[in-house]
């Protein structure tokens, strides 16, 4: 088999001539192979069933959407951005703002610009790192809406010519070498962390569950024009970022309020265009598996056996394995960089024997990011224990 042939085998339920191992991310790498290309290739030197994923092969204009990679965020060319820094006297850290003004209305945010801060006085968009850091969220109530979808009306035509020639490029290179074809990253409940927060949006579906539904389908409606266009590739597989989507926010009736018809909708546009659904949620998947079965996902990303304190791999399995490729099994930072090489064999013997060998796709969850000697003798220990038992 192909590595592509044998993660579509994995996707489909079936048995391939042995189970993948294909990292969701290895941001490790890019501290020694720091172009798309490279960094594929360097995984395939390890033996690895790498991804030919399209969202990051885009090269980004700036770091406002880090988060959302993929096709480029522009704003139309009547939105006026301003930004400044404030240093109030009491204050622990300096304030950064930043201004879309359009012409249907303003919109503003603050940061508490932290000394672990990554941007220097830059303001992003889309990003994690606003989250825990706001001191004002970018959307508040129903007046900003009519903004933020102007704001979000892209892409534009060079954006698109871009996207669609770099593609062009990853898909030959997919296809030479036999690699699976993603692209996403689809986004939903991880813009309302962006965007007016995650706790303020759980309380908002209490309160005033109309207004979040009207925010939903704003970024609903702006990731499915980015979700058509990337379609056009002839993708595998998409995907749907979901980290803040999981039982740590969102109660099942809750989801199924709020998440579930758009996941719905998303899973019959990926199949209509022939591409595997994806579905990257880290803590609560045995929680939600009647939803996710409802919803129709191919593929549970990011299945974690130590940081998600409900997970049940073997009860998993057996609710989703008949229906869903379950893609992890064995925890990135406590296993792989915190732990021992006999740490990490036990974790690829365990994940193996409960989730394997039928539909199932190992990897470490979610990152490897720590570059130091120790974790990568970690890496090689989990490479080799899954060529020995796979």
């Amino acid at each position: 088999m192909t590595s592509r042939e044998r993660m579509l085998a994995a996707i489909r339920g079936g048995v391939p001539d042995y189970v993948p191992l294909s990292f969701m991310m290895f941001k490790a790498l890019r501290a020694e192979r720091d172009d798309w290309f490279g960094r594929i290739e360097a995984q395939l030197a390890l033996g690895l069933d790498a991804v030919a994923d399209m969202t990051t092969l885009v090269p980004l204009a700036s770091t406002g959407h880090s988060d959302a990679p993929g096709i480029p965020v522009t704003f139309p060319s009547d939105v006026t951005v301003r930004q400044w820094k404030e240093t109030p006297a009491a204050a622990r850290y300096p304030v950064l703002h930043k201004e879309y003004e359009t012409p249907r209305g303003v919109l503003s945010v603050a940061v508490n610009r932290t000394d672990d801060w990554p941007y220097g006085d830059q303001v992003p968009l889309l990003d994690d790192f606003l989250t825990p850091r706001c001191a004002s969220y970018l959307v508040t109530g129903e007046k900003d809406l009519p903004a933020l979808r102007h704001l979000l009306s892209g892409p534009n035509t060079d954006d698109v010519h871009l996207c669609r020639e770099c593609w062009r490029k990853g898909k030959e290179f997919a296809q030479r070498r036999g690699l699976l074809l993603a692209g996403g990253w689809g986004v939903g409940a991880d813009a309302l962390a962006w965007l007016c927060g995650l706790e303020s949006a759980v309380l908002l579906a209490v309160d005033a569950p109309e207004f979040l539904d009207a925010l939903l389908e704003v970024i609903y409606e702006w990731n499915l024009r980015r979700m058509e266009l990337m379609l056009e590739v002839g993708l595998d597989l998409f995907i749907r970022r979901a980290w803040y989507e999981g039982t740590s926010s969102w109660s099942p009736a809750l989801f199924r309020r709020f998440m579930l018809p758009r996941i719905r909708k998303e899973v019959e546009l990926a199949h209509e265009a022939s591409a595997a659904y994806g579905y990257a949620m880290t803590v609560g998947g045995l929680q939600f598996a009647e939803l996710l079965l409802e919803a129709g996902i191919d593929v549970l990303i990011g299945v974690d056996p130590v940081q998600d304190q409900g997970m049940d791999m073997a009860a998993l399995k057996a609710e989703l394995g008949a229906d869903v490729c379950l893609w992890g099994g064995i925890n990135g930072f406590v296993t792989v960089e915190r732990g021992t090489e006999q740490n990490v064999r036990t974790a690829v013997r365990m994940a193996l024997e409960t989730l394997g060998p039928d539909g199932f796709i190992l990897s470490p969850v979610d990152n490897i990011r720590d570059t130091s000697d120790a974790v990568w003798q970690n890496v090689l220990a989990l490479i080799k224990a899954w060529k020995e038992l796979r």
